[in-house]
């Protein structure tokens, strides 16, 4: 019995010493989300500084904090920091080498916050997936489909994708392609056209609606619409203007042709 007793005794310290370990790595972390979650809301709040900035600091702080709380960890059970630099510079070799994508994710997403190709809240292609971006951190982008649908894409591959951002201008071009009959006026299809651009308040005179004969297919003659609107009113203004071309013709007695062949037959 006795033995039993020092024995629980000799375990004391080690039981000691992980309470200790697991406390402090319980505080650390619930204090390294807190801190990096008062940079993001600091650096938000401030004037001239984007959201995307915000989420990345606090990415980087938070897991800096976390590194420094694992050391602290370590230190508890009797692992100095200078051993623990010396062991972690005989691992760095292996531990490159295994984490070489994690490690080109964090270069590429600071080259994504040095450059700015995105910033939250911008719809963007990258390499195909396209998508709202919702958040920018060490080593993912974060977007979400019109549906709602999450994609993640490390940071490696977004900054050696080709970006298209749909959001970085102010203003964009919708371009529509009506086609009419043969035996209709373009003239006349064209100041219907230009009517109803004129008319609607979210497309912009400056520069001015443009509306050209551009093809003569097979069944009809195709006459294409450029005008301009804000960035957020694109799809708004495409989707109002095709039907309000459609009603507009039909009313003016224009015919947008279905797909025809004429035959022609020749007497001998």
């Amino acid at each position: 019995m006795e033995d039993l007793i020092e024995q629980g005794f000799a375990y004391w310290p080690t039981v000691l010493n992980g309470l200790k370990a697991l406390a402090v790595l319980i505080i650390g972390w619930i204090a390294a989300g807190m801190v990096s979650g008062a940079i993001r809301a600091r650096i938000n709040a401030t004037p001239g500084l984007d959201a995307t900035l915000g989420n990345f600091v606090a990415s980087m702080v938070r897991w800096v904090l976390i590194a420094v709380v694992l050391i602290a960890v370590l230190g508890i059970f009797g692992i100095e920091a200078t051993s623990l630099v010396a062991m972690m510079g005989a691992a760095t070799l292996a531990i490159g080498l295994a984490l070489q994508g994690t490690l080109s994710d964090l270069a590429a997403g600071f080259m994504l916050v040095l450059f700015r190709p995105y910033k939250l809240g911008q719809y963007v292609d990258i390499g195909g997936p396209a998508g709202t971006v919702k958040d920018l951190n060490l080593f993912v982008t974060e977007l979400a489909t019109p549906d709602n649908v999450q994609i993640i894409i490390p940071n490696g591959q977004a900054w050696g994708s080709i970006i298209t951002n749909y959001s970085h201008h102010d203003t964009r071009r919708v371009d529509l392609v009506f086609g009419i009959d043969y035996g209709d006026s373009a003239d006349a299809a064209k100041e219907v056209i230009l009517a109803l651009a004129a008319a609607d308040s979210r497309i912009k005179q400056d520069p001015e609606p443009w509306v050209r004969v551009t093809n003569l297919g097979d069944s009809s003659v195709d006459l294409t619409t450029r005008i301009w609107c804000d960035a957020a009113d694109y799809w708004e203004v495409k989707f109002a203007m095709t039907q309000a071309v459609k009603e507009a013709f039909d009313a003016k007695g224009i015919s947008i042709p279905y797909p025809h062949t004429v035959e022609i037959q020749r007497e001998a």
